[in-house]
């Protein structure tokens, strides 16, 4: 059991009420939203629990996805401006993501677990997700995930 606060969490209080000081207005609202969303995290469930470092990536992956859905739907509706904000805010909780993987990570590690697993065929497609989403961890999205390995079994 770890005692006190997370690494990540402690980071972005710090930079929230740096972005505070420097009237930042986009920081302090995607980091102000972010928190609140760890927070409710926390509460949420049988007892209140501090979430470890991989939790908070989880629920900061989701704030980013969410963003970036939103951007898509305000620029389809036309509204730039309210896009624009949520691209934005979308930059900011990035930075505290691990990097994303390219392309050719994602499919090179999809390839080395179905040969790992030696399966093929698209009826193989949970077993080689349930494989691969602890290898990929935030990297990226499960969509993306999902996409490569369908691609991939489906030439198999």
């Amino acid at each position: 059991m770890m005692w006190g606060m997370s690494a990540l969490k402690e980071r972005l209080e710090a930079d929230l009420a740096a972005a505070m000081k420097a009237r930042d207005p986009v920081r302090t609202r995607a980091l102000r939203m972010a928190l609140t969303s760890v927070r409710n995290e926390e509460v949420s469930g049988d007892k209140v629990r501090e979430l470890t470092d991989d939790e908070i990536i989880k629920v900061l992956t989701s704030e980013a996805k969410k963003r970036r859905e939103a951007a898509d739907a305000f620029a389809k509706a036309g509204r730039e401006e309210q896009a624009e904000a949520e691209r934005a805010e979308h930059e900011v909780l990035s930075a505290y993501l691990p990097a994303q993987l390219t392309d050719e990570e994602l499919s090179a590690l999809v390839a080395s677990v179905i040969a790992e697993l030696g399966v093929s065929g698209p009826r193989a497609m949970g077993q080689v997700m349930k494989a691969v989403n602890p290898k990929v961890a935030g990297r990226a999205e499960g969509a993306r995930v999902a996409a490569e390995v369908k691609r991939q079994l489906a030439s198999s």
